[in-house]
């Protein structure tokens, strides 16, 4: 890729080397802002819900069962579904918290 910018920029001058530079900065910078930062919020944000459950929360999994927490363990949670149905999940299947 590089080879190629070098040797676009013999034939069309200096000039046309820096406008190639800023269009190649400006696309890393767009893929950055739109794709990969909103996902690192996303993964934050998640790491903190499932770091800060508790007795009480009501949750969704994501397969779409709702629930009270009942017991939060290391890697485990217990959700009370309805009427004393308890089921046991993997902490990373809460996707969220419902208020």
């Amino acid at each position: 890729m590089l080879l190629s910018i070098f040797a676009q920029a013999a034939a069309g001058g200096s000039e046309a080397m820096i406008y190639q530079i800023i269009m190649w900065v400006g696309i890393i910078g767009v893929f950055y802002f739109f794709m990969i930062r909103p996902q690192q919020k996303k993964q934050k944000e998640q790491k903190a819900l499932l770091s800060n459950l508790k007795k009480g929360d009501e949750v969704v999994t994501i397969g779409g069962m709702h629930g009270k927490v009942f017991i939060v363990e290391e890697t485990t949670v217990t959700l009370d579904l309805d009427k004393g149905v308890k089921l046991t999940f993997d902490k990373s299947a809460v996707s969220r918290s419902v208020k």
